[in-house]
């Protein structure tokens, strides 16, 4: 008896700690509860990596999960669909714009020193001006006019653009050779700025670079995706060694804003894409329709779990209605470890703890009819749960067993929801067999052996059949 007190205790106290568990750690819901953005990106070829293989598609997957970790996003799924796809889902993202910026964004960071040719500086020099020139025009400019302005503004950006590869000549400095990168305010001004921080090598070509246009007036042009987005200049003070440290700073021009900084370090910080891709499709999941797949998947699961307390009542009797409280505690322990374990619940997910559930209650109609079939033969009620317990282990054991190895395979072998369904389903089954072998067996030896006048009614336990000498 004393033994079945203990457990007792340990049950009271697994139950509180799931219920404080739950209320202070929410379970996480999955894109098709949650909602949020779903991408599909579509790997291309190019002249110099003509077949995608297994590796690049890797090699792809890789960057696209860490700038989704940058987004700060939890329980993302990146995964593969095919050869030459990967499918990104991101619950609770409503902005399906940025995630594809993001997610999409080649981000080919590479460093320039400026020509010391004169004639191209000038015209350079000239171009630039002119384009502030026709944007001042065409403040004024309505209709026609205004159409016609934008038309030359655009053309002489065009010309700047083709002017900058030659203003500009290539280094070694690129964004392979980026340790890590950030976003952080600008010292002045409410703009923002993202900080580099090179590794060894990218830190000596920087101070190299740096020290080669030091204090001459020579700008350095800091290209992403072959499009210049800043050209510093560097202080006379820096011409004997150049800036050292490996730290660089990117002010984007007229500065960036926070979302524009961030991206850009994201996409940084994420690395550079193997191969280019393109976003082929991206769609929002509502939250509306989360919410409605909730409502009707908690209405199914307490209509189901309702007529299954019910009927185990009606069937089994006592048993059944302890079976049930068993049951409850059951649902709560595997609720609590699926927050604890990060578990992100999808409809599958609950699927799999639906069925979890019909599992548990096959583990007390296996106890109980072995318990029935004691009592039948004769045995006492003590001696009758104690057998019904021992013989019906096996049976429980190797079905759960079986089922845990199916769930392995579907867990190492499947991806994304199947994946989720396998976890939940083996959750569920370990925390089943505890609850069945310790609450069920606890909560029946409780009763049988604190109330007398239980053990003088075995017809709660197997209907028909009279009082056995205990």
């Amino acid at each position: 008896m004393e033994r079945q007190r203990a457990f007792i205790i340990l049950i009271i106290i697994l139950v509180a700690t799931a219920i404080v568990t739950l209320v202070n750690l929410p379970l996480q819901l999955g894109l098709d509860l949650r909602g949020g953005s779903q991408l599909t990106i579509q790997l291309e070829t190019t002249p110099q990596v003509p077949e995608i293989t297994p590796e690049k598609l890797q090699g792809v997957q890789s960057v696209i999960s860490n700038r989704v970790n940058g987004l700060g996003v939890s329980e993302a799924v990146v995964q593969t669909v095919g050869s030459d796809r990967i499918l990104v889902q991101l619950p609770g993202v409503s902005d399906p714009e940025e995630a594809e910026r993001v997610l999409g964004g080649t981000a080919l960071l590479d460093f320039r020193v400026e020509t010391d040719n004169q004639e191209i500086r000038a015209e350079y020099q000239i171009k630039q001006q002119e384009l502030a020139s026709l944007i001042f025009q065409a403040q004024s400019l309505q209709g026609e006019a205004l159409e016609a302005q934008q038309s030359k503004i655009e053309a002489v950006e065009k010309q700047i653009e083709e002017l900058s590869t030659q203003l500009y000549e290539k280094t070694e400095l690129n964004g392979e050779k980026l340790q890590g990168a950030n976003f952080q305010p600008a010292p002045q001004g409410n703009d923002w700025e993202v900080v580099l921080e090179f590794n060894n090598e990218g830190g000596r070509l920087f101070a190299e670079l740096t020290k080669q246009i030091a204090g001459t007036g020579r700008t350095l042009g800091i290209f992403l995706d072959n499009e210049l987005i800043s050209s510093p200049t560097v202080s006379a003070e820096y011409a004997s060694t150049g800036i050292m440290g490996g730290r660089a700073t990117i002010s984007g021009g007229g500065g960036f804003t926070l979302e524009q900084a961030r991206e850009l370090a994201l996409q940084l910080e994420g690395g550079a894409l193997p191969l280019p891709v393109k976003i082929v499709e991206n769609r929002t999941v509502g939250a509306t329709l989360g919410q409605d797949s909730i409502r009707r998947s908690i209405i199914a699961g307490l209509v189901g779990l309702a007529l299954v307390l019910v009927y185990m009542v009606i069937y089994y009797r006592l048993p059944g209605f302890l079976a049930d409280i068993a049951l409850i505690i059951y649902a709560l322990l595997t609720l609590a470890c699926f927050s604890l374990a990060g578990v992100t619940l999808t409809l599958p997910g609950i699927a799999g703890f639906v069925l979890s559930i019909g599992m548990a209650v096959d583990a007390n109609v296996l106890i109980f009819e072995r318990t029935r079939e004691e009592l039948r033969d004769g045995k006492t009620l003590y001696r009758s749960v104690e057998s019904g317990f021992y013989r019906a282990f096996s049976s429980i054991l190797d079905g759960n067993v079986t089922t845990l190895i199916a769930c392995a395979a579907l867990f190492w072998l499947g991806s994304g929801l199947v994946k989720g369904f396998a976890l939940t389903l083996a959750i569920g089954v370990v925390v089943s067999m505890f609850t069945a072998l310790t609450c069920s067996r606890t909560l029946l030896l409780i009763t049988v052996l604190g109330f007398p006048a239980v053990r003088q009614r075995p017809e709660l336990f197997c209907p028909n059949l009279k009082a056995v000498n205990n």
